[in-house]
Protein backbone atom coordinates (compact mmCIF):
# COMPACT_ATOMS: atom_id res chain seq x y z
CA UNK A 1 0.00 0.00 0.00
CA UNK A 2 1.39 3.58 -0.78
CA UNK A 3 2.32 5.67 2.11
CA UNK A 4 -0.52 8.17 1.10
CA UNK A 5 -3.21 6.01 0.88
CA UNK A 6 -2.72 4.47 4.73
CA UNK A 7 -4.09 7.19 6.51
CA UNK A 8 -7.13 7.17 4.34
CA UNK A 9 -8.32 4.34 4.67
CA UNK A 10 -7.45 4.23 8.48
CA UNK A 11 -9.78 7.47 9.19
CA UNK A 12 -12.13 6.39 6.52
CA UNK A 13 -15.71 6.95 8.68
CA UNK A 14 -17.21 3.72 10.10
CA UNK A 15 -20.84 4.90 11.15
CA UNK A 16 -22.78 7.42 9.99
CA UNK A 17 -21.49 9.91 12.87
CA UNK A 18 -18.16 10.02 11.66
CA UNK A 19 -19.19 12.13 8.06
CA UNK A 20 -18.75 15.69 8.66
CA UNK A 21 -20.60 18.66 7.10
CA UNK A 22 -23.39 16.46 5.44
CA UNK A 23 -25.84 16.73 8.18
CA UNK A 24 -29.39 16.91 6.04
CA UNK A 25 -28.26 13.98 3.47
CA UNK A 26 -26.93 11.61 6.57
CA UNK A 27 -30.78 12.07 8.18
CA UNK A 28 -32.31 11.02 5.02
CA UNK A 29 -30.02 7.94 4.34
CA UNK A 30 -30.20 6.82 8.00
CA UNK A 31 -33.78 6.50 7.47
CA UNK A 32 -33.25 4.22 4.42
CA UNK A 33 -31.16 2.26 6.33
CA UNK A 34 -33.18 1.57 9.24
CA UNK A 35 -36.29 0.69 6.58
CA UNK A 36 -33.85 -1.70 4.75
CA UNK A 37 -34.98 -0.20 1.64
CA UNK A 38 -33.53 2.51 -0.21
CA UNK A 39 -33.66 3.56 -3.72
CA UNK A 40 -31.09 4.30 -6.42
CA UNK A 41 -28.71 7.16 -5.10
CA UNK A 42 -26.80 10.06 -6.98
CA UNK A 43 -24.01 11.56 -5.15
CA UNK A 44 -23.16 15.25 -6.12
CA UNK A 45 -20.08 16.91 -4.93
CA UNK A 46 -16.54 17.43 -5.03
CA UNK A 47 -13.82 15.14 -4.18
CA UNK A 48 -12.43 14.36 -0.52
CA UNK A 49 -16.01 14.96 1.12
CA UNK A 50 -17.47 11.51 1.67
CA UNK A 51 -19.14 10.22 -1.18
CA UNK A 52 -17.38 7.20 -0.99
CA UNK A 53 -17.16 6.80 2.67
CA UNK A 54 -20.97 7.18 3.04
CA UNK A 55 -21.59 4.42 0.27
CA UNK A 56 -19.60 1.63 2.40
CA UNK A 57 -21.09 2.72 5.28
CA UNK A 58 -24.30 2.18 4.03
CA UNK A 59 -23.55 -1.21 2.64
CA UNK A 60 -21.75 -2.12 6.62
CA UNK A 61 -25.10 -0.89 7.88
CA UNK A 62 -27.59 -3.02 5.66
CA UNK A 63 -25.66 -6.39 5.46
CA UNK A 64 -22.91 -6.49 8.63
CA UNK A 65 -20.49 -9.08 7.93
CA UNK A 66 -21.54 -10.22 4.56
CA UNK A 67 -21.16 -6.47 3.49
CA UNK A 68 -18.50 -7.41 0.64
CA UNK A 69 -20.26 -10.31 -0.72
CA UNK A 70 -23.19 -7.84 -1.66
CA UNK A 71 -21.06 -5.15 -2.68
CA UNK A 72 -20.21 -4.38 -6.00
CA UNK A 73 -17.31 -1.58 -6.44
CA UNK A 74 -15.91 -0.02 -9.47
CA UNK A 75 -14.64 2.89 -10.26
CA UNK A 76 -15.98 4.23 -13.67
CA UNK A 77 -12.47 6.12 -14.56
CA UNK A 78 -10.71 3.00 -14.99
CA UNK A 79 -13.27 0.58 -16.31
CA UNK A 80 -16.31 3.18 -18.29
CA UNK A 81 -16.79 1.32 -21.33
CA UNK A 82 -20.19 0.03 -22.06
CA UNK A 83 -18.78 -4.07 -22.08
CA UNK A 84 -18.84 -3.15 -18.24
CA UNK A 85 -22.02 -2.64 -17.65
CA UNK A 86 -23.36 -5.26 -19.65
CA UNK A 87 -20.75 -7.78 -18.16
CA UNK A 88 -20.03 -6.96 -14.62
CA UNK A 89 -22.59 -5.19 -13.76
CA UNK A 90 -25.24 -7.32 -15.28
CA UNK A 91 -23.99 -10.45 -14.00
CA UNK A 92 -23.62 -8.95 -10.24
CA UNK A 93 -27.11 -7.23 -10.81
CA UNK A 94 -28.96 -10.36 -11.10
CA UNK A 95 -28.18 -12.60 -8.55
CA UNK A 96 -29.69 -12.17 -5.14
CA UNK A 97 -28.63 -10.84 -2.25
CA UNK A 98 -27.40 -13.20 0.46
CA UNK A 99 -29.13 -12.05 4.41
CA UNK A 100 -32.09 -10.32 4.81
CA UNK A 101 -31.84 -7.46 2.74
CA UNK A 102 -33.52 -8.27 -0.51
CA UNK A 103 -31.39 -6.11 -2.73
CA UNK A 104 -27.54 -6.03 -3.28
CA UNK A 105 -25.77 -2.78 -4.02
CA UNK A 106 -23.68 -1.63 -6.93
CA UNK A 107 -21.37 1.00 -6.58
CA UNK A 108 -20.25 3.17 -9.46
CA UNK A 109 -17.75 5.64 -8.21
CA UNK A 110 -17.01 8.61 -10.80
CA UNK A 111 -19.58 7.63 -13.30
CA UNK A 112 -19.63 10.87 -14.66
CA UNK A 113 -16.17 9.14 -16.53
CA UNK A 114 -18.71 6.90 -17.99
CA UNK A 115 -18.96 7.00 -21.71
CA UNK A 116 -22.74 7.98 -23.32
CA UNK A 117 -23.03 4.74 -24.54
CA UNK A 118 -22.48 2.99 -21.23
CA UNK A 119 -24.66 5.28 -19.44
CA UNK A 120 -27.77 4.49 -21.95
CA UNK A 121 -27.10 0.86 -21.58
CA UNK A 122 -27.05 1.77 -17.67
CA UNK A 123 -30.40 3.06 -17.66
CA UNK A 124 -32.12 -0.10 -18.72
CA UNK A 125 -29.96 -2.08 -16.27
CA UNK A 126 -31.25 -0.45 -13.75
CA UNK A 127 -34.75 -0.42 -14.67
CA UNK A 128 -34.67 -4.46 -15.01
CA UNK A 129 -32.59 -5.14 -11.83
CA UNK A 130 -34.93 -3.19 -9.19
CA UNK A 131 -36.07 -5.92 -7.59
CA UNK A 132 -32.62 -6.89 -6.61
CA UNK A 133 -30.10 -4.81 -6.86
CA UNK A 134 -29.74 -1.00 -5.71
CA UNK A 135 -27.43 1.55 -7.60
CA UNK A 136 -25.17 4.24 -6.26
CA UNK A 137 -23.59 6.62 -8.32
CA UNK A 138 -20.90 8.98 -7.69
CA UNK A 139 -19.83 12.07 -9.30
CA UNK A 140 -18.15 15.08 -9.25
CA UNK A 141 -20.26 17.15 -11.70
CA UNK A 142 -23.85 16.28 -12.52
CA UNK A 143 -24.33 17.81 -15.70
CA UNK A 144 -22.25 14.95 -16.97
CA UNK A 145 -24.85 12.53 -15.90
CA UNK A 146 -27.92 11.87 -18.83
CA UNK A 147 -31.30 12.98 -16.94
CA UNK A 148 -32.74 9.31 -17.61
CA UNK A 149 -30.30 8.39 -14.73
CA UNK A 150 -30.72 11.31 -12.54
CA UNK A 151 -34.32 10.57 -12.69
CA UNK A 152 -34.20 7.27 -11.57
CA UNK A 153 -32.21 8.29 -8.83
CA UNK A 154 -32.58 10.51 -5.67
CA UNK A 155 -30.10 12.95 -5.63
CA UNK A 156 -27.70 14.41 -2.50
CA UNK A 157 -25.51 16.80 -3.33
CA UNK A 158 -22.54 17.29 -0.77
CA UNK A 159 -21.13 20.22 0.31
CA UNK A 160 -17.02 21.17 0.76
CA UNK A 161 -16.45 20.76 4.28
CA UNK A 162 -16.89 23.55 6.85
CA UNK A 163 -13.75 25.04 8.62
CA UNK A 164 -14.99 23.71 12.08
CA UNK A 165 -15.24 20.28 10.53
CA UNK A 166 -11.84 20.15 8.98
CA UNK A 167 -10.26 21.54 12.28
CA UNK A 168 -11.95 18.56 14.35
CA UNK A 169 -10.46 16.05 12.16
CA UNK A 170 -7.08 17.86 12.70
CA UNK A 171 -7.21 17.38 16.11
CA UNK A 172 -8.68 13.42 15.73
CA UNK A 173 -5.57 12.67 13.94
CA UNK A 174 -2.98 14.63 15.58
CA UNK A 175 -4.04 13.19 18.92
CA UNK A 176 -4.26 9.57 17.53
CA UNK A 177 -0.84 9.76 15.96
CA UNK A 178 0.60 12.04 18.87
CA UNK A 179 1.65 15.26 16.60
CA UNK A 180 2.44 18.36 17.43
CA UNK A 181 1.30 20.90 15.31
CA UNK A 182 3.04 24.11 15.65
CA UNK A 183 2.15 27.54 15.23
CA UNK A 184 -0.92 28.35 12.09
CA UNK A 185 -0.48 25.01 10.96
CA UNK A 186 -4.56 24.12 11.07
CA UNK A 187 -5.05 27.22 9.11
CA UNK A 188 -2.14 26.34 6.71
CA UNK A 189 -3.32 22.46 6.32
CA UNK A 190 -7.58 23.93 5.85
CA UNK A 191 -6.02 26.36 3.21
CA UNK A 192 -4.50 23.66 0.94
CA UNK A 193 -6.86 21.30 1.09
CA UNK A 194 -9.18 23.56 0.24
CA UNK A 195 -12.00 20.86 2.47
CA UNK A 196 -11.31 17.71 0.54
CA UNK A 197 -10.49 15.41 3.68
CA UNK A 198 -8.74 13.10 1.69
CA UNK A 199 -5.80 15.53 0.17
CA UNK A 200 -5.62 16.90 3.80
CA UNK A 201 -4.91 13.78 5.80
CA UNK A 202 -2.02 12.60 2.85
CA UNK A 203 -0.49 16.12 3.21
CA UNK A 204 -0.73 15.31 7.13
CA UNK A 205 0.62 12.17 6.58
CA UNK A 206 3.69 13.01 4.68
CA UNK A 207 4.70 15.65 7.07
CA UNK A 208 4.41 13.32 9.65
CA UNK A 209 7.06 11.27 8.05
CA UNK A 210 9.40 14.08 8.37
CA UNK A 211 8.66 14.30 12.20
CA UNK A 212 6.16 14.54 14.77
CA UNK A 213 6.56 17.90 15.29
CA UNK A 214 4.63 20.02 11.89
CA UNK A 215 5.24 23.53 10.58
CA UNK A 216 2.95 25.75 8.50
CA UNK A 217 6.34 25.57 6.14
CA UNK A 218 6.45 21.65 5.56
CA UNK A 219 2.48 21.77 4.73
CA UNK A 220 3.41 24.37 1.74
CA UNK A 221 6.17 22.51 1.12
CA UNK A 222 4.46 19.48 1.00
CA UNK A 223 1.50 20.50 -0.96
CA UNK A 224 3.42 22.18 -3.62
CA UNK A 225 1.41 25.45 -2.52
CA UNK A 226 3.20 29.06 -2.04
CA UNK A 227 2.55 31.12 1.08
CA UNK A 228 -0.35 33.82 0.76
CA UNK A 229 1.89 36.17 2.23
CA UNK A 230 4.25 35.31 -0.68
CA UNK A 231 1.68 35.57 -3.42
CA UNK A 232 0.54 38.93 -2.00
CA UNK A 233 4.11 40.34 -2.26
CA UNK A 234 4.60 39.96 -5.58
CA UNK A 235 1.31 41.46 -6.50
CA UNK A 236 2.59 44.24 -4.16
CA UNK A 237 5.32 44.65 -5.74
CA UNK A 238 3.67 45.05 -9.12
CA UNK A 239 1.23 47.66 -7.85
CA UNK A 240 4.09 49.58 -6.55
CA UNK A 241 5.40 49.65 -10.16
CA UNK A 242 8.63 47.69 -9.51
CA UNK A 243 7.49 45.13 -12.62
CA UNK A 244 11.23 43.68 -12.57
CA UNK A 245 11.00 42.77 -8.37
CA UNK A 246 7.61 41.54 -9.15
CA UNK A 247 8.92 38.87 -11.84
CA UNK A 248 11.68 37.70 -10.15
CA UNK A 249 9.99 37.15 -6.75
CA UNK A 250 7.47 34.99 -9.15
CA UNK A 251 9.97 33.25 -10.42
CA UNK A 252 11.40 32.38 -7.43
CA UNK A 253 8.07 31.12 -6.02
CA UNK A 254 7.13 28.85 -8.99
CA UNK A 255 10.72 27.23 -8.87
CA UNK A 256 10.57 26.99 -4.63
CA UNK A 257 7.18 25.33 -4.75
CA UNK A 258 7.58 23.72 -8.24
CA UNK A 259 4.29 25.20 -9.22
CA UNK A 260 2.79 25.72 -12.51
CA UNK A 261 1.49 28.46 -14.09
CA UNK A 262 -2.12 27.88 -13.94
CA UNK A 263 -1.10 26.67 -9.93
CA UNK A 264 -0.13 30.32 -9.79
CA UNK A 265 -2.60 32.10 -11.18
CA UNK A 266 -5.45 30.18 -8.77
CA UNK A 267 -3.45 31.33 -6.03
CA UNK A 268 -3.13 34.92 -7.42
CA UNK A 269 -6.95 35.29 -7.26
CA UNK A 270 -7.64 34.32 -4.29
CA UNK A 271 -5.72 37.15 -3.03
CA UNK A 272 -6.66 39.73 -5.27
CA UNK A 273 -9.47 40.42 -2.69
CA UNK A 274 -7.43 41.30 -0.08
CA UNK A 275 -5.26 44.17 -2.00
CA UNK A 276 -5.93 47.57 -1.27
CA UNK A 277 -6.82 48.94 -4.42
CA UNK A 278 -10.29 49.85 -5.73
CA UNK A 279 -13.21 47.32 -6.02
CA UNK A 280 -13.63 47.88 -9.55
CA UNK A 281 -9.98 47.05 -10.20
CA UNK A 282 -10.13 44.32 -8.35
CA UNK A 283 -13.00 42.89 -10.25
CA UNK A 284 -11.07 43.26 -13.54
CA UNK A 285 -8.02 41.57 -12.37
CA UNK A 286 -10.03 38.33 -11.72
CA UNK A 287 -11.63 38.52 -14.73
CA UNK A 288 -7.84 38.68 -16.14
CA UNK A 289 -7.12 35.91 -14.21
CA UNK A 290 -10.11 33.88 -15.81
CA UNK A 291 -8.59 35.07 -19.57
CA UNK A 292 -4.89 33.97 -18.66
CA UNK A 293 -5.83 30.58 -17.15
CA UNK A 294 -7.77 30.33 -20.90
CA UNK A 295 -5.22 30.73 -22.57
CA UNK A 296 -2.67 28.19 -20.31
CA UNK A 297 -5.03 25.55 -20.81
CA UNK A 298 -5.33 26.22 -24.53
CA UNK A 299 -0.94 25.96 -24.39
CA UNK A 300 0.33 29.32 -24.22
CA UNK A 301 3.73 30.11 -22.83
CA UNK A 302 2.89 30.04 -18.85
CA UNK A 303 5.51 32.48 -18.40
CA UNK A 304 5.22 34.67 -20.82
CA UNK A 305 0.64 34.82 -19.46
CA UNK A 306 1.87 35.30 -15.66
CA UNK A 307 4.42 38.33 -17.24
CA UNK A 308 1.63 39.47 -19.09
CA UNK A 309 -0.93 39.77 -15.84
CA UNK A 310 1.54 41.46 -13.92
CA UNK A 311 1.09 43.85 -16.20
CA UNK A 312 -1.83 43.81 -15.72
CA UNK A 313 -1.94 44.48 -11.86
CA UNK A 314 1.13 47.20 -12.42
CA UNK A 315 -1.48 49.70 -14.73
CA UNK A 316 -3.96 48.92 -12.04
CA UNK A 317 -1.44 50.79 -9.69
CA UNK A 318 -1.81 53.96 -11.49
CA UNK A 319 -3.82 56.30 -10.13
CA UNK A 320 -6.12 57.48 -12.33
Amino acid sequence: MEISSIWTEKYRPKEFADIHGQDETLQKIRAFVEQKNMPHLLLVGPAGVGKTSLSLVIAKKLFGEAWKENLLELNASDERGIDVVRVKVKDFARTRAIGDVPFKIIYLDECDALTREAQQALRRTMENYAQTCRFILSANYSSKILDPIQSRCAVFRFKPLKKEDVLGIIDKIATAESLTLAGDVKEALYEVSEGDCRRLENILQSCAALGPTITSDAVFSMASVAKPKEIKDILNLALQNKFLDARKKMVEVLLNYSLSGIDAIKQVEREIWDLDIPDKKKVQLVDKCGEIEFRMVEGSDEMLQLEAFLAQVAAAGFKE
